[in-house]
């Protein structure tokens, strides 16, 4: 099946170094830093998967659910945090290519139409990055608003 077990890498546990950009699509390049923890489990064989990010400085927690579609071989991500209890809608949806994970959603941020992409990336077996990104141009401009390196906890 295409697409099943790409998320395998991420299970287990992490220590992580977020850098999320203060005020996104106003040209602003002051970034807020601060750590994490996540631990991630596999779910389906490998055709699922959960994690929970731990961010006490910020006084919050994330979930991350990944669903893998077995006939497109394409990923869904949802996510949802402690501070409201809901699960963002709609979920990004992807795939890797050549060991990087591309994922996209439409949505609405502060009354703009945008594109989201999620990406997955210099991904080994004891680190990994993530980002996301905003586009508010159909996709020919990126503005990275959000990264985290992962470091595993052995």
């Amino acid at each position: 099946m295409t697409g099943h077990g790409d998320f395998d890498f991420l299970v287990g546990s992490w220590n992580g170094r977020q850098r999320r950009l203060r005020k996104p699509l106003a040209g602003c390049s002051d970034w807020d830093e601060f750590t994490s923890t996540t631990q991630c489990w596999q779910l389906f064989g490998g055709a699922a998967n959960v994690d929970e990010v731990q961010i006490p400085d910020r006084g919050f927690s994330g979930v991350s659910l990944r669903l893998l579609d077995p006939v497109s071989g394409q990923w869904s991500i949802y996510w949802a945090n402690s501070r409201n209890g809901l699960l963002i809608m709609p979920p990004v949806v992807g795939g890797f290519i050549d060991g990087v994970g591309y994922f996209y959603s439409e949505e609405d941020y502060e009354g703009t139409p945008i594109t989201v992409r999620y990406t997955w990336c210099d991904i080994t077996t004891v680190s990994a990055r993530w980002e996301q990104a905003f586009s508010p141009d159909d996709r020919r401009t990126w503005e990275t608003n959000w990264t985290m390196d992962f470091e595993r906890v052995s």
